[in-house]
């Protein structure tokens, strides 16, 4: 049989800095538990605001990896 089969997965980095480093959090931290990441797409971007001032920005990401099950 050829092909393989991929999960998709959701999450949401953060970041004081950046929607970028907000991005790149959210793939890091999923490395260090799944194996094989393959894609990562940004959905959504939103920034924290307090007091009037943004106090973090936040990614969604779509994240893709091959699946093993």
């Amino acid at each position: 049989m050829s092909g393989s089969v991929y999960k998709v997965i959701e999450l949401v980095g953060t970041s004081e800095e950046s929607w970028e480093d907000a991005a790149k959090t959210a793939v890091e931290r999923a490395s260090q538990s799944l194996q094989d990441l393959r894609v990562a797409e940004v959905t959504t971007l939103d920034m924290r605001i307090e007091d009037n001032k943004v106090v973090a920005f936040r990614a969604k990401v779509s994240l893709s990896f091959k699946y093993r099950g």
